[in-house]
C-alpha cells in the first residue's frame, strides 16, 4: 500500500511546502558568485536602467552546472511522487530583489511556459508570446496541474526583503484568481530552503523594506509530469534525467 507523505499532502491541500536545507550552506555563496559572474554581461539577465540585475532566463544555458542543484535523492524523490517518475526539468529562472534596486508583484498564477515554437496551430495553448528569444504560451489548465516549481533560496527570506506571499489552496480553482480560498501566508525561509510550489498557486511579493541590506536571491526550476505536448508543440528546454 502507498503512503501518502506529508509532503505531498502540503504539495495538494495548500499548494506549496519547505523542503528545509536542501542546498547546503556552504556552497550558496559560490553560487551567488557564479551567478554574479556569468550575469554580468550575458544576453540572459534582465536589468533595470541602472544596469542592476534583478531577474534573467535561461538559466541552465548561461550556467549548465546549475543543474546540478535539483538533483538529489531528496529532491528528486519529492518531484517523483508528484509528478512522477518520468519528469522533466522545463525551464529555469533567477530572480534578485536588490537591496537598492528593490520590485514588487502584484497577485498572479504562473501561467506561461517555454516551447520550441509557437506559432503552430492549437487549441490547447494561447497568447502567444517572445521573452529575450525564446517562444513562450499559456498553458492549458490541464498541463499546469501537472507542474511543480522548486525554488532555491540562496538568501534568508524575511519580513525585510520582500516575502513572497501565497494564498493556501489557490491552486485547486485553476486559472481563476480566487483569493478568498485563504488568508495569504508570507513564505519566509532560510538560505538552502526550497519552496516547492504549484504554478496555479496565487502569489505575490512587496518591495523590501526601506534601509535593508538584505537581497532576496532566487532560482526558479519548473518540471512538468508530461514530457510530450499537444499539438505538435515541445518544451523550448527539455533537460532529462
Amino acid at each position: 500500500m502507498t503512503t501518502t507523505t506529508s509532503f505531498a499532502k502540503k504539495i495538494e491541500s495548500g499548494g506549496f511546502a519547505i523542503i528545509p536545507d536542501a542546498l547546503p550552506w556552504p556552497s550558496i555563496p559560490d553560487w551567488t558568485q557564479r551567478l554574479d559572474k556569468v550575469l554580468t554581461d550575458s544576453d540572459a539577465a534582465i536589468k533595470n536602467r541602472k544596469g542592476t540585475v534583478y531577474a534573467a532566463r535561461n538559466i541552465i544555458t548561461e550556467l549548465p552546472h546549475a543543474s546540478s542543484l535539483w538533483q538529489t535523492e531528496n529532491l528528486k524523490a519529492h518531484l517523483c511522487e508528484i509528478l512522477g517518475d518520468d519528469f522533466v526539468l522545463v525551464r529555469a529562472l533567477y530572480f534578485d530583489k536588490h537591496p537598492q534596486r528593490t520590485w514588487s508583484l502584484p497577485w498572479h498564477k504562473d501561467m506561461t511556459i517555454a516551447v520550441k515554437d509557437n506559432t503552430l496551430p492549437t487549441n490547447v495553448f494561447s497568447k502567444p508570446t517572445n521573452k529575450l528569444g525564446v517562444p513562450h504560451v499559456e498553458a492549458s489548465t490541464a498541463i499546469l496541474k501537472n507542474m511543480l516549481t522548486l525554488r532555491f533560496h540562496l538568501d534568508d527570506v524575511t519580513d525585510e526583503n520582500g516575502p513572497l506571499e501565497v494564498i493556501p489552496g489557490s491552486h485547486r480553482g485553476g486559472k481563476t484568481a480566487d483569493h478568498s480560498a485563504a488568508p495569504p501566508v508570507k513564505v519566509l525561509a532560510n538560505a538552502g530552503d526550497v519552496l516547492a510550489m504549484r504554478p496555479l498557486l496565487s502569489h505575490a511579493s512587496g518591495s523590501s523594506a526601506a534601509g535593508t541590506f538584505r537581497h532576496r536571491r532566487i532560482l526558479h526550476f519548473e518540471f512538468s509530469g508530461d514530457r510530450e505536448l499537444p499539438d505538435g508543440y515541445q518544451w523550448y528546454f527539455d533537460t532529462r534525467r
